[in-house]
């Protein structure tokens, strides 16, 4: 096994422990920017060092606080003149004569007593008792204070990384063969041979406090039987006695040298770990001796805990308790903390692929796992970050990123295959002439992600498809893909099933089924027992169901309680909002009422599946300091659990049947989208005004008397052509997105009022909830149809669906269609004024889109290949032209095809309601009621 020499803070800590003082000062540099826009800062860090007589500092800055510190301490033992080696052994048998001598150091060495190390607080509790007892501490506690000692034993046995029991038997044989050291022949206790001074006890004593007054901890009991639900117990500490005895009367253990320890869960700076009881002496030494196949299946002590196991990731045998209890080297006296079922529940959440992302915005019951990343709009942890804490917690390696570079005359090749002026698969991937950028021909760049077990083993590949113009892009864009994957399959896990399996691989994702069934065996090991097919039963476990069923319930989320005036500035697609809300749980009778969860302030980006469908559904219905209240659908009782804090014990038992769960809820304030702000600051009048400006003028030109605008949204067109003075008799919206229209509906019914009281004659308005590639024969012929900013929105065959559509069937007079020319965006980028997640990068590669929820965006010839192809197929003629910009190179920000019927006569139809009339009629005006 190769060795490494350990870190300069490792061999600082050797020489000083606590006397190394660090001091780490965040400061803000200067990166590179581009020309005209504000100056980039980025934060790096700087470190100081005091040492006993020598006082230290790194000269220059570091991107991480821990190479900042690193520095420090290799500049001090340069001074000091030490050089760090390796003395960690090489051989399993140069492993057991370090371990032997490591724990009878221990005890032979008197100054062991006066250092900080956590083992001296099992000592000087036990130096307090009289006769035989002094000194006597269970083995299993060096195995919980020392790290060097598990290192030891699993160079010995590899095995030992996973299995406390065979590191219990390890240490008991080397301890039989450690001089000084005196074991017990019947059980697992150890002390030393000869008394110790009055002066190291003295010098314990100070430095460790005993527990003089009787203190009450909250632990779980986490049954072996799968049955059985884990459950809180209390554990009393009294009398100075050494805790490990208390939690030995729980275990029903014989005393508590029987009871074994396994690592800390959750967080390092936690004591949290599980306890169980160990078998007999002769069993227990005679496992690291024999190549024992498995355990004996009828000790219960010997039966594998698989629930608790799984959280560990090791091997617990029997019922096990976890508990918050220890000495560290920071505290002078025992360290105490409530486990509750609040605590038992969050570390199991924070297994799941998206736990840590509701853990890391403390949004359990609101936040989930974002489907498209953004620098501007992600909060919490980021995907890396997000994915590494996975692989941590499934005890895998840390994922393992490749950024490569691709050249743009590799992506140009690849479009030139293309039917030549025909639209390609992904423009953003593209390299073009007519673009320029900050550096000549630059390049792309593309990461592959691999997930490893702890062997090294690969167990899962992504390559992505997609390019980045930034190495951090590409890296987290890539870590949310993977973590994505593994969301998903993690959802199988709530269905019945006593095999695991793989679902089919996506494209860029490659699996390894022999390595990847092997690493989560233990999934199937607890899930597969309790698997159920209705998911709100499936808590047996501690199953943490995340996959709560993706329903549209745009038209379910009825809100109550409504208050505030409507400012008219609702939330959209893209926008980023910031609300403040509670979530409580409360009995069918409102008797009780349980707060599980709230913000001041919570931002998130409304279209990313950041927060559950009903509360986005709730959010996108009010308008900035609007609020209200709705019930939503009551979540698994884990995650209730989960989110319960002080009530977890109050709700243990908690029932669907006498609970709803209730949100209310405020809209604090709305971000525009990144594209819309990317518009206003370069254009004034807003690219969105200028776009009606043109459709009016087009219609007064027209005389047009009917409009039909296809993909209204929620009727900012229909609303803005109101306050235009226009010969629309007939104004006609249709969309797919009932929200919108439910907006659309209370902004035009408010309006077409006020008009009414000052004008004799006003449009009639419909808004119908439809699908725009599907067609309804009410809308046929009409003077003039519009659909702007919305093709860019639906995959390429389905706006090629559209067109052919709308021009064989709807027949409108004239067709108004505009989308993004691609080509524009690098202007419209360098416009954005940029903040601290947005740096601006002058060496940037090809563009991404102007919003993550474009399915593309065409370049001019792709534009006009495609309308001039439909133009031809349906007898229209077309003309191009645009809003934004002069129309010099690279063209207009936005582009606009006007397609016009060249036969003025329409054949009359033959109308069949049940064939030809798809849509459902929404609202219409007049003798309209607001939809709710």
């Amino acid at each position: 096994m190769p060795t490494a020499a350990p870190t300069p803070k490792a061999v600082l800590h050797q020489r000083f422990g606590a006397k190394a003082r660090y001091s780490v000062e965040e400061v803000r540099e200067a990166v590179g920017g581009c020309p005209g826009l504000a100056p980039q800062t980025r934060s790096v860090y700087r470190c100081a060092l005091e040492l006993p007589g020598l006082s230290v500092a790194t000269p220059g800055t570091f991107v991480r606080k821990k190479d900042a510190e690193q520095a420090a301490a290799q500049i001090a033992l340069d001074k000091l003149g030490i050089q760090p080696t390796a003395n960690i052994p090489s051989t399993p048998e140069e492993a057991w004569g370090e371990l032997i001598a490591r724990i009878s150091g221990f005890f032979i060495d008197e100054n062991f007593l006066s250092s900080t190390h956590p083992l001296v607080g099992h000592l000087s509790v036990t130096l307090r008792r009289t006769g035989d007892l002094i000194g006597r501490i269970p083995l299993s506690a060096i195995a919980a204070c020392d790290v060097k000692v598990n290192t030891l034993c699993k160079m010995i046995d590899p095995r030992a990384e996973f299995d406390p029991l065979l590191v219990l038997s390890l240490m008991y044989n080397a301890a039989k063969q450690s001089p000084g050291v005196s074991v017990s022949d019947s059980s697992f206790w150890i002390q030393s041979q000869r008394p110790y001074s009055p002066e190291a006890v003295d010098l314990a004593f100070k430095r460790w406090f005993g527990t003089s007054n009787p203190i009450e901890v909250e632990a779980i009991l986490v049954p072996h039987v799968l049955e059985d639900e884990p459950k809180i117990v209390r554990i009393n500490l009294r009398d100075n006695e050494h805790y490990m005895t208390y939690v030995a009367e729980k275990l029903t253990a014989s005393d508590s040298s029987h009871v074994l320890v396994s690592r800390t869960i959750g967080k390092t700076s936690s004591e949290i770990r599980l306890y169980f009881a160990a078998p007999n002496v002769q069993f227990v030494s005679d496992i690291s001796k024999n190549e024992l196949a498995c355990l004996g299946d009828g000790d219960i002590n010997c039966q594998v805990n698989k629930r608790a196991s799984y959280i560990s990731g090791q091997t617990i045998y029997g019922d096990a308790l976890l508990a918050n209890i220890g000495y560290t080297r920071r505290d002078s006296e025992l360290h105490i903390e409530d486990v509750n079922l609040c605590t038992y529940y969050r570390i199991l959440l924070g297994k799941f692929p998206d736990g840590n992302c509701k853990i890391s915005r403390d949004a359990i019951l609101a936040a989930e796992l974002p489907s498209v990343y953004s620098r501007f709009s992600w909060k919490g942890l980021s995907p890396r970050d997000l994915l590494c804490s996975f692989c941590r917690n499934q005890r895998l390696s840390e994922p393992i990123f490749a950024v490569s570079r691709v050249s743009c005359d590799m992506l140009t090749s690849t479009a030139s295959s293309e039917e030549r002026g025909a639209p390609a698969k992904s423009v953003e991937n593209q390299c073009t002439n007519d673009v320029k950028t900050d550096k000549e021909n630059p390049d792309s760049l593309k990461c592959e992600v691999k997930i490893c077990s702890r062997k090294q083993e690969i167990l899962l590949e992504y390559s992505a498809a997609d390019t980045w113009s930034k190495e951090s892009d590409a890296i987290q864009n890539s870590a949310l893909k993977v973590l994505i994957w593994f969301n998903n399959y993690f959802k199988q896990l709530n269905t019945k099933t006593d095999k695991l399996y793989l679902p089919e691989c996506p494209d860029g994702f490659k699996i390894h089924p022999n390595v990847f069934l092997q690493e989560f065996a233990m999934c199937l090991s607890v899930y597969g027992n309790a698997g159920c097919s209705d998911l709100e039963m499936c808590t047996a476990v501690g199953l943490i169901s995340m996959d709560t069923p993706k329903k549209h319930l745009e038209s379910t989320t009825s809100l109550t309680h409504i208050k505030g005036p409507d400012s008219g500035v609702f939330p959209s697609h893209g926008s980023l909002t910031c609300i403040c809300y509670t979530a409580s749980l409360v009995t069918k009778d409102k008797v009780k009422r349980y707060m599980l969860e709230s913000h001041a302030e919570f931002e998130f980006e409304i279209g990313t599946g950041a927060v559950g469908n009903q509360l986005e559904s709730c959010v996108t219905q009010l308008s900035v300091n609007q609020a209200a209240c709705f019930v939503a659908e009551l979540p698994p009782r884990d995650l209730i659990l989960a989110a319960a804090s002080e009530f977890s014990h109050d709700l243990s038992n908690v029932s669907r049947e006498s609970y709803f769960l209730e949100f209310s809820v405020k809209v604090l304030q709305v971000t525009e989208p990144l594209e819309d702000r990317m518009e206003k600051a370069l254009f004034s009048p807003p690219l969105s005004k200028q776009r009606v400006e043109f459709a009016v003028q087009h219609i007064n030109e027209l005389h047009a008397t009917t409009l039909v605008d296809f993909g209204c949204g929620s009727g900012s067109l229909l609303d803005s052509l109101l306050e235009h003075p226009t010969t629309l008799e007939k104004l006609v919206g249709v969309d797919i997105s009932r929200k919108g229209l439910t907006r659309a509906a209370k902004s035009l019914h408010q309006k077409l009022s006020k008009k009414l009281l000052v004008q004799t004659t006003v449009p009639t308005a419909v808004l119908y909830d439809g699908s725009i590639t599907d067609y309804d024969s009410r809308l046929y012929g009409f003077d003039i149809g519009t659909c702007l900013e919305v093709i860019e929105h639906m995959e390429e065959d389905q706006a090629s669906l559209f067109g052919n559509i709308v021009l064989s069937s709807f027949r409108p007079s004239v067709l108004i269609v505009s989308t993004p020319n691609y080509e524009y965006n690098p202007i419209l980028q360098r416009s954005a004024m940029p903040n601290k997640d947005e740096e601006a990068d002058e060496n940037a590669g090809p563009c991404k889109f102007r919003n993550h929820d474009h399915k593309f965006e065409w370049t001019r010839a792709q534009f006009q290949c495609w309308a001039t192809d439909l133009a031809v197929k349906h007898n229209y003629s077309v003309e191009f032209c645009g809003v934004g910009g002069s129309g010099e190179e690279p063209g207009y920000a936005s582009q606009i095809a006007v397609f016009r019927r060249m036969t003025r006569n329409l054949e009359p139809i033959c109308q069949n309601e049940d064939q030809d009339q798809p849509y459902e009629l929404l609202w219409e005006w007049p003798n309209a009621s607001i939809p709710a």
